[in-house]
C-alpha cells in the first residue's frame, strides 16, 4: 500500500469515527459497493469508448441507457448494486457477469464443504452463519449436482495403454433405492502407470460386490483405451480371476496378503492367534516359492486339526497368493498387498462418516469424487526406486513391451 492511500485510509477512518467492529464492517460493505459501482461505470465507459459526461460522445452509434437493479450475495452480505446499461444491449460487464448473482465464490466453498464431508443441512447453516446469506439445502444440493457432468467426464476421460500395477477393492454404502435402503458398493480401481504416478482410474456404484460387476469395470477399463495391465491386485473375492483372465488374459494376479491373513484368523480363537500369525508370517516372508510353499506345509501340519479352513484357503488361492515371489523384493513390497487402495478408502471413510444414508447414487458419487480430487492433490511422488521397479518390469514383461508399451 502506497503512502497516499495510507493517508487517505486513515483520513476515511478518522471521518468516520468508528466505535465497534460491526461499524467497521459496514462501513466496509458500503465502501465496496461504492468501488463496486464505479468499476461497472468504468467498464461500459470502456465498453462505448467514451465517459459518461463526454461529449466526444454524443451522435454515435451506441449510447448509456440507464440502469438494472441488481442484488449480489458476497462475503459482506448482500449488497444492492445499479448495472449500467447500453442501448443496443452489447454491453457484457466482467466483474459481475449477467445472470451472475454471487460474487463471493460461495459455490466454491459450498462443494469444498461438501467434500469434506457435511451434510446439505449444515453446509445452509454454516453459510448462513459466516456470509449471512439464507441458502437453503435443495439450493445446494442443486449446486453440487453442476458437478455431476464433470464426474461423467472424469469417469469416461481416456486411459493410458499400459499400466504397471492396478489395485483393486469395494467399499460398501447404504443407499435409498426406490423407498428402499439397500447396501451398494462402490467400486474403486486405483492404476499406476509406467512412470509409476498413481491415479484413481474411476469409481463405479452398483449391487453389492460381486465378480460380475467387476467384470464390467475392467470392460469399461478397456474401452476407455487400456490394453496391458502387469500385475492386478486385489482382495479375496470369488470370480476375480475368472473376470480379470476374461479381460487381461496375459496380466498376473496377486491376492492380497493381508486380506488373506484376516480371512484365515475369522477361524482361529484368542488363544492361538499370535503362533498361527507367526506361522503364516514365516509363509509370505519366505525367500522364494518352494520356501513358502514348506512352510505352509508345516502350519498345515501344526494347525490343520484344529483349524482346517484356516490352512485350506491358503493352498486353495496358493496360485494368487504365490504371485510375488516371482518378483524383486522392490517389487514385492508394491504388490503383495492392496494397502494404497485400503489407505483411499480409509479417506473416503472419514468423509462419508456423517452420512449414515445417501438419498441416491449421484449424491455418493458426488462424494467420492470431490474426495479424489482433494486426494489426487497429495499424490505428487511416484513409489521410490521406479527407475529400477520400471527396468525390473520391462524385462519380466518383455513381451508386453516389445508391442511398444
Amino acid at each position: 500500500m502506497s503512502d497516499m492511500s495510507k493517508e487517505l485510509l486513515r483520513k476515511y477512518v478518522s471521518e468516520q469515527n468508528f466505535s465497534n467492529a460491526d461499524e467497521v464492517l459496514a462501513a466496509l460493505k458500503d465502501l465496496f459497493k461504492d468501488v463496486l459501482q464505479e468499476a461497472l461505470e468504468a467498464e461500459l465507459d470502456e465498453s462505448l469508448g467514451y465517459g459518461k459526461h463526454e461529449v466526444s460522445g454524443k451522435g454515435l452509434n451506441n449510447s448509456r441507457n440507464g440502469y438494472s437493479k441488481k442484488t449480489v450475495k458476497s462475503e459482506l452480505g448482500p449488497i444492492s448494486i445499479n448495472v449500467p446499461r447500453d442501448r443496443n444491449g452489447e454491453f457484457e460487464p466482467q466483474i459481475v457477469p449477467k445472470h451472475q448473482r454471487n460474487i463471493n465464490s460461495i459455490e466454491d466453498k459450498i462443494l469444498s464443504l461438501y467434500a469434506k464431508g457435511m451434510t446439505t443441512r449444515d453446509i445452509s447453516e454454516q453459510v448462513k452463519e459466516l456470509y449471512d446469506v439464507e441458502i437453503s439445502a435443495e439450493t445446494i444440493s442443486n449446486i453440487t449436482n453442476r458437478i455431476l457432468p464433470l464426474v461423467a467426464e472424469w469417469q469416461s476421460r481416456p486411459l493410458e495403454k499400459t499400466y504397471s500395477f492396478i489395485f483393486m477393492d469395494a467399499i460398501h454404502y447404504k443407499v435409498r433405492e426406490e423407498k428402499h435402503v439397500v447396501v451398494k458398493a462402490a467400486y474403486v480401481v486405483i492404476g499406476v502407470n509406467l512412470d509409476g504416478e498413481k491415479e484413481v482410474l474411476g469409481i463405479w456404484i452398483g449391487a453389492n460386490e460381486s465378480s460380475k460387476f467387476w467384470l464390467s469395470v475392467l470392460n469399461d477399463l478397456k474401452n476407455r483405451g487400456v490394453q496391458d495391465v502387469l500385475i492386478f491386485c486385489v482382495d479375496g473375492l470369488n470370480g476375480f480371476k475368472e473376470a480379470i483372465g476374461a479381460t487381461f488374459p496375459f496380466a498376473k494376479i496377486q491376492r492380497c496378503i493381508i486380506h488373506q491373513i484376516r480371512s484365515s484368523m475369522k477361524y482361529v480363537p484368542y488363544k492361538d492367534k499370535k503362533a498361527f500369525v507367526a506361522d503364516l508370517k514365516q509363509v509370505y516372508t519366505a525367500i522364494n516359492e518352494e520356501q513358502g510353499m514348506e512352510n505352509l506345509l508345516n502350519a498345515k501340519e501344526k494347525w490343520e486339526s484344529k483349524y482346517p479352513n484356516a490352512i485350506k484357503s491358503w493352498e486353495d488361492n496358493w496360485d494368487n497368493l504365490s504371485t510375488f515371489f516371482e518378483f524383486p523384493t522392490n517389487i514385492r513390497k508394491i504388490i503383495y498387498t492392496t494397502n494404497v487402495i485400503e489407505s483411499l478408502n480409509s479417506q473416503f471413510r472419514k468423509v462419508t462418516k456423517t452420512k449414515l444414508i445417501f438419498p441416491n447414487d449421484e449424491s455418493l458419487l458426488k462424494m467420492l469424487y470431490l474426495a479424489t480430487e482433494k486426494i489426487h492433490l497429495k499424490w505428487t511422488r511416484n513409489y521410490p526406486d521406479w527407475d529400477l521397479v520400471i527396468n525390473q518390469l520391462k524385462i519380466i514383461f518383455s513381451d508386453i513391451f516389445s508391442k511398444g508399451a
